[in-house]
């Protein structure tokens, strides 16, 4: 099959971001008096979106996290990726052959528009991906495992959802994906494959996934 649009997750599949959040996200939780650790972090919050972190945490503590979370979690994010962020070795192939394949591709991240464009100017990614391209959880109010947001995506780009294609790296993006009724293929670079349950395929290396794609 060949699909007509290709729709990537951000972090961790485009851009090697989850070790960097996840180890700042445990890290701020565990000062603000919730302990939680990386393993932890990635866990409960790998794919998701911030309101799931709020909820958790009011869910276990009964405890609200600060007003400014948000903002605090994010400055100390990004200047992290300005200096350490890197793409995920492998990605620019993938969309070097799409571009010249002419594949639509976009992205559909749980992230905010910010932490996309931050992340994509700091490892040269943005010349792949134009305002049209891109899509948060912003845009639709509720993050995945709601198909919310690759419904979104498939809509404004002009493609029926069983004509898409996600590449997620999350065990709440599968979810997603196939909710969203869109054939998913696992990323298994940083998650188990037994956690990627639901994909239609899985794969470990991202130089595979040109390959995939014919």
């Amino acid at each position: 099959m060949r699909y007509e649009l290709i729709v990537f997750d951000n972090d961790g599949v485009l851009v090697d971001s989850e070790p960097i959040s996840n180890r700042l996200l445990a890290a701020y939780l565990t000062e603000l008096g919730h302990p939680t650790s990386y393993d932890e972090s990635l866990r409960d919050y790998m794919g998701a979106a911030m309101h799931r972190v709020h909820d958790l945490v009011l869910e276990r503590s009964g405890r609200r996290l600060p007003e400014d979370f948000d903002d605090v979690f994010h400055g100390r994010v990004f200047a992290a990726f300005e200096q350490d962020l890197e793409p995920v070795p492998g990605v620019v192939g993938v969309l070097e052959k799409l571009a010249a394949d002419e594949v639509p591709y976009c992205v559909a991240s749980s992230g905010s528009h910010e932490r996309i464009r931050v992340g994509h100017r700091k490892t040269g990614l943005h010349r792949w991906f134009d305002d049209a391209r891109i899509f948060s959880s912003e845009d639709v109010g509720r993050g995945k495992p709601a198909p919310d947001l690759f419904l979104h995506a498939a809509e404004r780009m002009g493609v029926a959802p069983e004509r898409c294609l996600v590449i997620e790296d999350s065990a709440l993006g599968v979810q997603a994906a196939v909710a969203a009724g869109m054939d998913v293929y696992g990323f298994t670079g940083m998650t188990p494959a037994a956690k990627l349950g639901g994909a239609t395929r899985l794969f470990g290396d991202m130089g595979e996934l040109a390959d995939l794609l014919v």
